[in-house]
């Protein structure tokens, strides 16, 4: 038996995609994908745009695509996060130093080293880290001239691998770029017309708003890409993460701790992470019981509250009278997931209730609360159970 102190690691990864052998659900989804793998791998170009809610696990899902091309297809996988990238020449770099990367102890690396010349460096003290860097120029010619460059590479190694396979994530700061719409149109569009086979794949991923943003910049755009949407996980899928998570640790999971987790998580693979890490760290005894899950679910929704909510809600809204609203709409109870417009304005002091509807609106905006459509006109919900959790224990000044 392990006590707390004894415990060394965790089989969550809150923060990080789930490893394979935790992936759960899905089977549509990754049947779906690996048919356009298929057709990609014998020389079609595809491309997908994965969608779904924040926390549903679009990482965790492309990184389980990324593994079967390379397994059952046959392709060079890379996965390209592009957090803060605006520009056209920056992506473009960005993809072709992580295909130098995965490629720079393999054997076709030879063969497309001639393109790189010498911008390529390994850099660093500690540890060797592989960098693109051309010039100025280059870089201009690079995203100008990007379907030929590709389809070069992909031809320097088709005596080892059958194509390529590009996921590109976060994309917020270039859905709405009217150069990158049109720019993506105008490398698929020239992939038909111009070149014979060419056995590339790439899956943008991203939440359904920037799908729409690219729709408006380049309307056309939108015929190009098939849609893989995920939902949310049912509640038998989430058992079975738990079960199987916490039976790597060899750990056992009591019925009622079961439920009232897979209740929390509310099906989405980044709240499961969080109430499974924080549970593991609480059991002192390999037992998971009801008191050690609830005392999870609490930790899970500190470390979700000081993530997403405090960046995005504390910190992002700095009016006294807001964070007094938030309070009141979290003081009754910790396990209301829903309310209506008329029950908060009741509770709210005339100048509060001025500022509510900017409020309300904020939190539609920071994917907080979505509405109630079962509900009726003015019910809204919050798009996880742990969000109303944190925001009553800091009601409560549980934090402090």
């Amino acid at each position: 038996m392990a006590t707390i102190d004894q415990k060394f690691s965790s089989p969550f990864t809150p923060g990080s995609p789930a490893p394979a052998d935790l992936f759960a659900g899905r089977i549509q989804q990754i049947r779906e994908v690996d048919n356009y793998l298929r057709q990609s791998a014998a020389g079609r170009q595809e491309n997908v745009f994965l969608t779904g809610d924040r926390g549903i696990g679009k990482s965790s899902f492309a990184l389980i695509m990324r593994q079967m091309a390379g397994v059952n297809h046959d392709m060079v996988g890379i996965h390209v996060f592009l957090g803060g990238v605006n520009t056209l020449e920056e992506l473009t770099r960005r993809i072709v130093e992580e295909l130098v990367k995965e490629g720079w102890d393999k054997p076709w690396y030879s063969r497309i080293a001639g393109m790189l010349e010498d911008r390529v460096k390994k850099v660093g003290a500690l540890g060797i880290t592989i960098e693109f860097r051309p010039e100025p120029d280059d870089l201009h010619l690079l995203a100008s001239r990007f379907p030929e460059i590709l389809g070069e590479f992909v031809a320097r190694i088709t005596e080892d691998r059958c194509g390529v396979f590009i996921i590109l994530d976060d994309i917020n700061g270039l859905a709405d770029n009217n150069q990158f719409a049109n720019w993506y149109k105008s490398f698929v569009d020239e992939i038909a017309i111009h070149f014979g086979p060419y056995p590339v794949f790439i899956m943008l991923s991203g939440l359904s708003e920037r799908r729409d943003q690219l729709a408006v910049h380049q309307p056309s755009l939108m015929r190009v890409f098939r849609i893989v949407e995920l939902e949310r996980l049912s509640d038998e899928e989430v058992e079975y993460f738990f079960i199987k998570a916490f039976g790597e640790a060899e750990m056992n999971v009591n019925a009622d701790a079961l439920r009232i987790m897979v209740e929390y998580s509310s099906g989405l693979p980044v709240m499961m992470q969080e109430i499974g890490d924080a549970t593991f760290w609480t059991d002192t005894d390999d037992v998971v019981t009801k008191r050690d899950a609830v005392a999870g679910i609490r930790g899970a929704a500190v470390s979700v509250g000081q993530k997403y909510l405090d960046p995005s809600i504390y910190r992002a809204i700095r009016s006294d009278r807001y964070r007094a609203i938030i309070r009141k709409m979290s003081a009754d109870s910790i396990i209301q997931p829903t309310f209506t417009r008329q029950q908060i304005a009741s509770i709210l002091t005339d100048e509060e209730f001025r500022v509510f509807d900017n409020l309300l609106r904020r939190l539609r905006e920071l994917g907080v609360v979505e509405p109630d459509r079962e509900g009726g006109r003015g019910a809204y919900k919050y798009t996880n159970q742990i969000y109303p959790v944190y925001m009553w224990m800091e009601a409560q000044d549980y934090m402090r």
